[in-house]
């Protein structure tokens, strides 16, 4: 694989995607309620754009051995954890986890090479679990608290922490698979 931007110092080029392509609104926000749900917002739709344009088989590759990481398993274990601190944390709902059928953490990196079925399966079931959070931030003051006392800031502080250090992962991941990188 060829470095696209080898020798070109850094600059726009070496950006993911130019920046009048950005999907991405980075727009001011002012009060801690609307940068935590910017912040929030702004992670996830990272998440989307690290994945985008790749195939079923490029976002299931185990792309830094020995890790099990792959891109799709990351839009599945980011589902079960909108899931978990949203449904389970802050509003009490004991249901299953998605992609956790017998509740085990590691499923969620497990599966066979997906079929588009499945990808887009999983992306919706992730956008479900991020819109459920939505509705239940928009009704829900910051100051109220889930199981074990804590707060739905500290919940939504907790989630852009997640996303971030994921993010990271996800970066390493995209490079290896074809060589996009940044942002």
């Amino acid at each position: 694989m060829t470095d696209q931007w080898a020798g070109k110092g850094f600059g726009w080029q070496n950006m993911f995607v130019p920046p009048a392509e950005d999907p991405r609104d980075q727009g001011a926000v002012h009060g801690e309620r609307d940068v935590l749900i910017d912040y929030l917002r702004i992670q996830r739709q990272t998440l989307q754009l690290k994945c985008a344009g790749l195939t079923p088989e490029q976002l299931a590759k185990r792309a830094v051995p020995p890790s099990e990481l792959t891109l799709l398993g990351l839009v599945r274990h980011m589902a079960a954890v909108e899931h978990g601190w949203f449904q389970r944390v802050m509003q009490g709902n004991r249901g299953p986890r998605p992609f956790r059928p017998n509740g085990l953490h590691s499923e969620e990196f497990t599966f066979p090479t997906p079929t588009d079925s499945e990808v887009k399966t999983a992306f919706e079931d992730w956008q479900r679990q991020c819109d459920s959070a939505d509705d239940y931030v928009t009704r829900t003051e910051l100051d109220v608290r889930g199981d074990n006392d804590v707060e739905l800031r500290e919940v939504m502080v907790h989630m852009i922490e997640e996303y971030a250090r994921h993010l990271g992962h996800a970066d390493l991941l995209r490079e290896c698979i074809d060589g996009r990188r940044g942002q």
